[in-house]
């Protein structure tokens, strides 16, 4: 029996194209972000900030990849999971770090997690889609 498990995580070169992936889309939709970037572990790889991009979107972008990373699916079915269970409801958003809301994605390589994404500074939507434009870079 082992005594250690392998986990695979996103590198640092595949961390910044993500972060830049993720600022070209949002040049193209008009708006002004913040990219952040972690590994499998939800530890911070990399991170952007448009200039002009909302300063207390700093933190969410960072949160929404935390939140991703930490339970491998998108921030966006939050709603749709503790919408019927009042005391996972009332409960899930007292924890800190948690992000409920779009904006957060899993970075997946087949069925390995390795990282999560988390963009703030325009709507969830918009988010969501810079999030997944990124991705789309590896």
């Amino acid at each position: 029996m082992s005594a250690f498990v392998s986990q695979k995580s996103i590198n640092c070169d595949a961390a910044a194209k993500i972060a830049q992936g993720a600022i070209q889309k949002a040049e193209e939709l008009g708006i002004k972000i913040n990219v952040a970037v972690t590994d499998s572990s939800g530890v911070l790889m990399a991170f952007l900030r448009m200039p002009g991009a909302f300063l207390h979107s700093i933190d969410i972008s960072i949160d929404k990849a935390y939140t991703a990373a930490s339970f491998g699916f998108p921030t966006s079915q939050w709603m749709s999971i503790i919408e019927n269970d009042p005391a996972l409801r009332e409960g899930i958003v007292q924890r800190p770090r948690l992000v409920i809301f779009g904006g957060g994605v899993p970075v997946r390589v087949g069925d390995d997690l390795i990282g999560g994404v988390g963009v703030s500074g325009g709507s969830a939507e918009e988010d969501e889609i810079c999030a997944l434009a990124g991705i789309s870079k590896i």
